[in-house]
């Protein structure tokens, strides 16, 4: 079957389903995502198994009408950051028309810092978050509060509240929420220093301005100095900044200036925020975005969930082909071969079965028989020797209800290391033994990734 691409957006509705199905799974109704037949695959594959998960999942939302309630989250976020980019504008707008004033005299750097200032602290404390995984630094305190406003659902135990919980656990949390909330952030500044600039343009178009600077305890030498510094790379733009003589008449503060001084000066400001404030941010823009759907493409299901083991075992089925070893010799015809036939979690066909430190209680199914069992370093000795002459699958036996540590791991991976055929692992039960948790099946299935054991080859009984 071909596989078609699939996208970031895909992979988000299914965790939706999954914490509505989690929930909420006697409402819905399943007639057809359970026609979904198995499709016998030799090798899993991440990219089929996905696909066959889009396609349920499409046939559940459209046969439970979950539509809406899916992509509620999404518009609520949207319209979080909308607000989010409006409250930015007029702030923007507001902080020139603050720093300009009703008078005719702009004080040069008192303006540039009320519009760079913070938009320069903020970029210093999204670089520290970003660098050190802070999450609070690297989003800021606007875009946090738009990624915490889908969260705020009184009805918490709703489908549509269920799905807005999982796209928020996806899209605002880990590397995905950190590149999505810093481009929320940057938008934020984005939008903010650009009010701001035209809020300038539109006043310094409509008004005539005097332009000052002054200090108290800097030296007269260190203003003119930090401009000269700031307008090289304005030259370069076409910015022609005020020379010393301008400079000097500026920091006296005559009542009167000429138009050139005027001009001189009003570059001078308008270029500092284009370059040291909007194109960083642009970039910073840029960057974002890139990481993010970095981010989103590779992000990937956690496939040892119980809810996706379950679906693996039922729509990738996989692919055994049997062989007669004990032919009837009463039939008429003596076969020596059957035709494949597809197996769901079962035990494979002449398979050679190991323990690992199983006691006399623990059960085996009754169609196995157990070569050996692995609880010193003669018996694991033995198992290597045995695991190196068989003829057929591999079958590992572990207790279900121990804890899976290092030295299971270890003495599963030498046992596969040791023989060339297809290993499978089972998890065993005795009677009195108590009820085996989801979160130590979990830890049995992750262990079996480890090893390099597929899902689809762990059998519980």
């Amino acid at each position: 079957m071909p596989v078609n691409k699939y996208s970031f957006t895909d992979l988000v509705r299914i965790e939706q389903l999954r914490n509505i199905e989690a929930h909420h799974g006697k409402e819905l109704t399943y007639a057809g995502a359970n026609d979904m037949s198995g499709h016998g695959h030799a090798d899993f594959q991440y990219a089929t198994f996905i696909q066959r998960l889009k396609i349920r999942a499409q046939r559940l939302i459209k046969e439970n009408a979950l539509a809406e309630a899916l992509l509620h989250p999404q518009k609520l976020f949207a319209r979080a950051c909308q607000l989010t980019i409006v409250i930015a504008a007029i702030l923007g707008m507001l902080a020139a028309g603050h720093a300009v004033g009703e008078s005719a005299t702009l004080n040069i750097y008192w303006l540039l810092v009320v519009l760079l200032g913070f938009n320069l602290l903020s970029i210093l404390l999204w670089l520290v978050g970003i660098t050190f995984n802070l999450q609070g630094l690297s989003t800021g305190i606007a875009a946090y509060l738009a990624s915490w406003l889908p969260y705020r659902q009184k009805e918490n135990k709703t489908i549509s509240s269920r799905a807005t919980g999982a796209w928020c656990e996806s899209c605002l949390t880990g590397s995905i929420g950190k590149w999505r909330i810093s481009v929320l952030t940057h938008q934020f500044w984005l939008t903010y220093l650009t009010a701001s600039l035209i809020i300038l343009i539109l006043l310094m178009i409509a008004r005539q301005y005097n332009f000052i600077w002054g200090t108290t305890l800097l030296s007269e030498s260190s203003i003119p100095e930090f401009t000269q510094f700031m307008a090289k790379p304005m030259e370069y733009l076409g910015l022609m900044a005020p020379d010393s003589n301008q400079i000097a008449a500026s920091r006296i503060g005559l009542r009167v200036q000429d138009t050139e001084t005027r001009s001189a000066w009003a570059r001078f400001v308008l270029g500092a925020i284009l370059l040291y404030g909007i194109l960083p941010r642009a970039i910073l823009l840029a960057i974002s975005t890139l990481m993010r759907k970095l981010a989103e493409r590779n992000f990937k299901l956690d496939l040892y969930l119980p809810y996706y083991i379950e679906l693996r075992q039922r729509l990738m089925t996989s692919k055994i082909a049997g062989r007669v070893i004990d032919a009837d010799p009463h039939a008429g015809v003596k076969q020596t071969h059957v035709a494949p036939e597809m197996v769901t979690n079962a035990i494979p066909a002449n398979a050679q079965a190991i323990g690992i430190e199983l006691d006399n209680q623990t059960i085996w199914p009754d169609s196995v028989i157990c070569h050996g069992n692995v609880i010193d370093q003669l018996s694991h000795a033995e198992a290597i020797k045995t695991v190196k002459n068989i003829n057929g699958p591999l079958l590992i036996g572990v207790a279900a209800h121990r804890l899976p540590d290092r030295g299971v791991q270890r003495t599963i991976r030498e046992l596969i290391e040791n023989t060339a055929n297809e290993p499978w692992l089972v998890l065993l039960y005795k009677p009195s033994s108590a009820p085996v948790t989801d979160t130590r099946k979990i830890a049995w299935f992750r262990l079996a990734e480890v090893c390099g054991i597929p899902a689809e080859h762990v059998i519980t009984q």
